[in-house]
């Protein structure tokens, strides 16, 4: 559709309001701008005044405006909207939150592999790009509607020189939780052992015994760890029977 060939006063139609998808400072529509649906972020209607909570939502955008990954929500725009005021406007991502899928039983095999890649993936990006954002949860990771995409949406409200230990920490920790919710809800978790001892890792209550980072939690989560350091110590012990082996002979 040509947007030209459209009058200005009909730019925005079929604004829908999304209650689920609300935040805490924020609600959350679908919408069809030129007849594309999208999805706005604004202000609720209480802070939509606010200098405080206008500099914070213009904040998320600047921060979030240049990130492009696959499995989280792209922002195009952050632009005024008739009756909801300035919004940020997103990629359409309706769906299904995980949430959702958990609380109706309708978490598969496939929702599992995609928590441990697709999600793991978006995670690494964003430590990558040292954005601050709020506790992965389920209510933060979304299926698209069409072919179960997944999306992490509410990623970012500022941005770092660097994260601290501490904040990648959480992050690891905020994954095993979700991950424990999702093998809990899954029709056979026994298949999972596995990926149990990494949620079981990822949670425990003193960081130092988590996973140090996101490369070793993808190691974990492919059960490749201790096979990378058993072919190490083989290959070390190898090479010191050979030195010996050479020494003897020098020795005679």
């Amino acid at each position: 559709m040509n947007p030209h060939e459209i009058p200005s006063d009909q730019k925005w139609t079929e604004i829908e309001h999304l209650p689920e998808w609300d935040e805490e400072f924020y609600d959350v529509y679908t919408a069809k701008k030129y007849g594309k649906w999208l999805m706005l972020k604004t202000l609720k209607e209480q802070y939509r005044d606010n200098e405080e909570y206008q500099a914070m939502i213009a904040k998320e955008f600047d921060v979030r405006y240049n990130l492009a990954h696959p499995h989280i929500v792209m922002i195009n725009d952050y632009e005024e909207v008739p009756g909801l005021g300035r919004c940020i406007i997103t990629d359409d991502v309706y769906g299904d939150s995980l949430r959702k899928l958990i609380d109706n039983k309708k978490v598969t095999d496939d929702t599992v592999d995609k928590i441990t890649h697709q999600l793991v993936d978006a995670m690494e990006y964003i430590q990558t790009n040292h954005i601050v954002h709020h506790p992965i949860r389920p209510e933060n990771i979304i299926f698209t509607e069409n072919i179960g995409n997944l999306k992490l949406i509410n990623v970012g409200f500022d941005q770092k020189a660097h994260l601290s230990p501490a904040e990648a920490s959480e992050d690891i920790f905020n994954f095993g939780l979700v991950l424990t919710e999702v093998l809990k809800a899954v029709p056979d978790p026994a298949r999972y052992a596995n990926l149990r001892r990494v949620a079981a890792k990822c949670t425990n209550p003193e960081p130092k015994s988590r996973y140090r980072d996101i490369q070793e939690l993808k190691l974990a989560l492919e059960n490749r760890s201790n096979r990378r350091l058993t072919v190490l110590i083989v290959f070390l012990v190898a090479m010191l029977g050979v030195i010996g082996y050479c020494l003897t002979l020098t020795g005679k």
